[in-house]
């Protein structure tokens, strides 16, 4: 029996429909495996985030594991009581700077006193209300906010259009000279409500992909639209079409 088709997967193939650019990255990266870890709580989420922050996935993760370790010695993440609890020096020795201390022992104390939701709560608020609740965290910020909202909770209409990534999947994708300025994206990107976590995982994978494939099919396809509306006669529809 095959698996049933994913709700971004079905967002993928109305962004293609509505938008030719978008299908350009949607045919070149196939389809769409977006998983949000709906089992992390948003305290766990947020505590993986600031340790990945400014640091190599691979680090990052040895890092998380040796901390979850203090608690486990098959590892495990802490209880915001816990965290709260355990001195800054052993946090250190984990290999987790100052910074990201005190973030995670924020988050703790957030957790705790219900700035940072439950997962029965989170489920109850709206994108912004998260947001808006998580902005006032320690080492978390919209954008940070933003990757909850996608990774975890699975939020199908999120575009952080201050993340690099999705903007720079953008310039390339349609052409542009310069990264869109995040406002102009924001309005830009109303037309692919109600699916634009779907876009921006598209941006971010048709980046990817590019560095490993070293073509760029979306200028090939400009170019050869730009080849057909200089023959003589041509017409607009079957430059369109191209």
């Amino acid at each position: 029996m095959n698996a049933p088709v994913s709700a971004f997967q079905l967002a993928a193939d109305e962004l293609a429909r509505r938008d030719d650019r978008l299908r350009v990255a949607i045919e070149f990266v196939g389809p769409c495996t977006l998983a949000p870890e709906r089992r992390r709580s948003p305290y766990e989420s947020l505590l993986s985030a600031i340790a990945h922050q400014q640091v190599h996935g691979a680090a990052a993760a040895a890092i998380l594991g040796r901390m979850q370790k203090l608690y486990s010695p098959r590892g495990r993440w802490p209880t915001p009581e816990e965290l709260a609890a355990t001195p800054e020096d052993t946090l250190r020795a984990a290999g987790l700077s100052r910074s990201k201390v005190l973030a995670m022992k924020d988050v703790a104390a957030r957790a705790l006193d219900g700035t940072v939701p439950d997962r029965r709560t989170i489920a109850l608020l709206d994108d912004e209300s998260i947001i808006e609740r998580l902005d006032v965290v320690r080492g978390v910020g919209r954008w940070t906010a933003e990757m909850l909202l996608i990774f975890t909770l699975g939020r199908p209409d999120v575009l952080p259009v201050d993340d690099f990534g999705v903007r720079y999947g953008f310039k390339l994708l349609y052409g542009k000279r310069q990264m869109p300025k995040p406002r102009w994206l924001a309005d830009y990107g109303e037309r692919w409500a109600p699916y634009r976590s779907t876009a921006s995982w598209y941006f971010w994978r048709y980046v990817d992909r590019l560095r490993t494939e070293g073509r760029d099919p979306a200028q090939q396809a400009r170019r050869r639209k730009r080849s057909v509306a200089a023959r003589p006669g041509a017409s607009r529809r079957q430059a369109a079409r191209v």
